[in-house]
């Protein structure tokens, strides 16, 4: 179970300024298209996903959950279970090692990373139809299922809060959205929203979505001689799963390391710390062997949170000339009272239009279900939903054209903050989208165009994302052989991690692509932040442009104490990397390899580490985002309703684009994503017993190839002057917008105004 990594040197914290990065406007790999660097070990099986480590004696486990909501367990009886064949143990609150509850993701605790503060399997206290209340671990795995199959349970059941709309007038405002207040007041929206020459105001509901990745939850956990742990897991934060883990079982950060160098999709569900992987742990402690638990289908949905039930309410106010004069967006979600998440759905009104008078308000109503978490773009996907809906009904309302609607009352400021934003060229975006899109030749009047018993409409809608960046840390180490390596926690989920973090080292350190290797996911490595909020690649980036100025230095001093060395008495300014070495700007022909460097002094490579903190000054300074353009055309059936999507084009501000293939590819898929999310993805909870009623992927409907049109990417590749390389995430962006884009065409092909998601036959008929 061990793996082990060799020590390296450290240098001190550093945040490189983005404005001087001399890699900003280059364009050699960075901007180049380039196929992904691990795409053959994908395609080819060599890529070993959590469950698929080969682990010496390891057993299996199965869960055995709650079939009640809320209330306590009043016995076992494990006697069948135990004299199953191939049992090991059956583990229970009564018999689990002694374990810390783990605490909520929090600005106050970063390195935290559970979606819920619960005591895991500490307690007879059930909290949500699901709960894992017993593991049993045999050595074989159909050995462990069937012997779960025989476990009984005897509850004392209680009343249950599950009832979102019953509940929701008892919904309160949370402490904070995500660090942001949750209420905010710009002059009195209410006030001009009754004085509006022309005004909307509607409800848009969004239902419960679940995280279906192509590789469930897995997990496999081993105790090592010295009392370390180490863990296989398919999770998207590496290190946060290390500090957890540690903060769980009373360990020392070093003795707990976490391997997911590959993780099969995730989308924000593998990036809170679910009850899976301790339970893993913990079952292989009592057993004192490995253990592996990978999670069925079903135990995805009883075990991992989705995305919230959400109802919001947008009401908006303009003079006829299209100037909005009020904007009132309010949010009330769902979250049980171990998570506290409240899902961000009110943060796009907060940015996207100029008004004076606007008000902002979220709520939330505790109901006990399993944590609601995180799910691509959360909050913006859902959000853009109500606001780009209410957006292209006034503009309807008005008779003006929703691209010129927007430009009316595109801001020049951050409407909330007042802060200038770090780079906005949302108006270029829809220029370029509108004319390949061919947006003139749409009909305004809602079903003038139809093909036989197809109604046809196009629509369009906002896409907005923010632009983060979190602290990280990279090490980078250049060999006498003329080879570098670049290190960092971080993992691979399929947006491309190690293709672009070794584009951008390469271009920094002037070596060719296959001179430069990548090794990620594994906590023994730097820290990384989550491989979530569109943050990972740009955070990594902005470590390594630290770790290599650093080893640069390095290097350079070395050559310094020769004499006869080509960069004698060069200062670090004077000198750029190239052509695998340094070379003096003022005289280019003059300079070194690394090679030579290195061989000259006598050592075989020279390594720094980097750390960048949190950037506050940019956070404080500017607002910092991305956008969008979303055009699409639908075909609605005038006899059964059935809408097809047919034609889509998304049109981006996402500051400079490292890699366009992998780029696109993220864009791309996100915007398959807000088709299902549209037209077909809803979890059924069944507020009776809290139980969803359809956990599977044959009866939770994602978009197959029939379902997904030609879609068509460009974008601005404009660099944002205030982050790493000029870039930003796109892995969530592409989400955004889309739902309403669908809305909106659906709205243009057949008149009818469609606020609640998914757009069903019966909307329509």
């Amino acid at each position: 179970m061990k793996v082990t990594q060799s020590s390296s040197e450290t240098t001190a914290r550093y945040a490189p300024d983005p404005a001087t990065d001399p890699l900003r406007h280059t364009h050699g790999y960075i901007g180049k298209s380039v196929s992904r660097v691990d795409g053959v070990l994908k395609v080819t099986g060599g890529a070993h996903f959590a469950a698929e480590f080969d682990v010496e004696h390891v057993a299996y486990a199965a869960l055995v959950c709650s079939t009640i909501a809320k209330g306590r367990v009043v016995a076992f009886d494990l006697s069948e279970a135990k004299a199953a064949p191939g049992v090991l143990v059956v583990m229970t609150h009564e018999n689990a090692p002694t374990m810390n509850a783990p605490s909520l993701v929090n600005m106050e605790k970063p390195k935290s990373f559970a979606a819920s503060n619960l005591p895991i399997m500490q307690t007879a206290a059930v909290r949500w139809n699901g709960q894992p209340v017993a593991v049993v671990v045999a050595e074989t795995l159909d050995q462990a299922g069937y012997a779960a199959s025989l476990v009984r349970v005897t509850y004392d059941e209680e009343t249950p809060r599950l009832s979102f709309d019953d509940l929701k007038a008892e919904a309160t405002p949370p402490t904070d959205v995500l660090g942001e207040p949750a209420e905010i007041t710009i002059g009195d929206a209410h006030q001009a929203l009754a004085d509006a020459e022309v005004s909307v105001d509607a409800l848009y509901r969004t239902p419960p979505y679940n995280h279906n990745a192509i590789e469930p939850h897995a997990t496999i956990a081993g105790w090592n001689d010295d009392g370390s742990l180490t863990v296989f897991d398919s999770t998207q934060a590496v290190s946060g799963y290390r500090y957890t883990l540690a903060d769980v079982f009373g360990l020392a950060d070093d003795k707990v390391q976490v391997v997911a160098r590959f993780v099969g999709g995730a989308f924000g569900g593998k990036t809170g710390f679910w009850q899976n992987t301790v339970l893993c742990a913990a079952a292989s402690k009592i057993a004192n062997r490995p253990v592996k638990l990978t999670l069925s289908r079903q135990d995805v949905f009883r075990v991992v949170g989705g995305r919230t039930v959400a109802e919001q309410r947008v009401a908006l106010g303009a003079r006829r000339d299209g100037t909005l004069t009020a904007l009132i967006h309010t949010g009330t979600t769902a979250t049980p009272d171990h998570a506290r998440y409240a899902e961000q759905c009110t943060f796009p009104p907060r940015h996207m239009y100029a008004v004076k008078d606007l008000f902002i308000g979220q709520r939330v109503v505790n109901l006990d279900t399993v944590a609601n978490t995180w799910m691509r773009a959360p909050g913006e996907s859902i959000g853009t939903f109500a606001l780009e809906s209410a957006i292209d009904e006034l503009a309807h309302t008005l008779k003006i054209d929703p691209i010129a609607f927007r430009r009316i009352n595109e801001p020049t400021k951050d409407p909330t903050s007042g802060n200038e934003f770090s780079s906005r060229h949302l108006n270029e975006a829809y220029d370029r989208g509108a004319a390949q899109f061919g947006w003139h030749r749409r009909q305004a009047e809602p079903r003038s165009q139809r093909d036989g018993r197809w109604l046809i409409g196009q629509g369009v809608a906002s896409a907005y994302y923010p632009a983060l960046r979190f602290p990280g840390s990279a090490r980078v180490r250049i060999s006498a052989d003329g080879t570098a390596s670049v290190q960092a926690a971080a993992n691979e989920m399929g947006m491309g991690t190690a293709t672009a973090q070794i584009q951008c080292a390469a271009e920094r350190l002037g070596l060719p692509m296959d001179k430069v290797a990548f090794q990620y996911g594994d906590s023994r490595l730097p820290d990384s932040p989550t491989a979530g909020g569109s943050c990972q690649t740009v955070s990594i980036v902005a470590a390594v442009h630290a770790a290599v100025e650093a080893v640069h230095r390095k290097l350079l001093t070395l050559a310094n104490a020769d004499d006869t060395s080509p960069l004698a008495h060069a200062t670090f300014d004077q000198v750029d990397a190239r052509a695998g070495g340094l070379f003096r700007t003022d005289y280019p022909n003059r300079g070194a390899t690394y090679a030579s460097i290195l061989q000259r002094a006598g050592q075989e490579y020279a390594e720094a580490e980097a750390s960048t903190a949190m950037p506050l000054e940019l956070m404080m300074k500017y607002s910092a985002a991305s956008y969008g353009a979303q055009f699409c055309e639908v075909r609605v059936n005038v006899e059964s309703g059935e809408t097809r999507v047919s034609r889509w084009l998304g049109s981006f501000d996402c500051g400079r684009v490292v890699n366009p293939k992998t780029v696109v590819s993220q864009l791309r898929g996100a915007i398959i994503m807000g088709i299902g999310m549209a037209l077909m993805e809803e979890t059924l909870f069944d507020e009776r017993k809290g139980r969803i009623a359809n956990p599977s992927l044959a009866a939770y409907h994602v978009p197959v190839n029939l379902d997904v049109p030609r879609i068509e990417i460009i974008y601005n590749d404009i660099p944002d002057p205030q982050m790493p390389l000029g870039a930003h995430g796109v892995g969530e962006l592409g989400i955004t917008g889309a739902a309403a884009a669908i809305a909106n065409a659906v709205f243009n092909a057949t008149g009818k105004r469609i606020r609640r998601l998914p757009i069903t036959l019966d909307d329509l008929l």
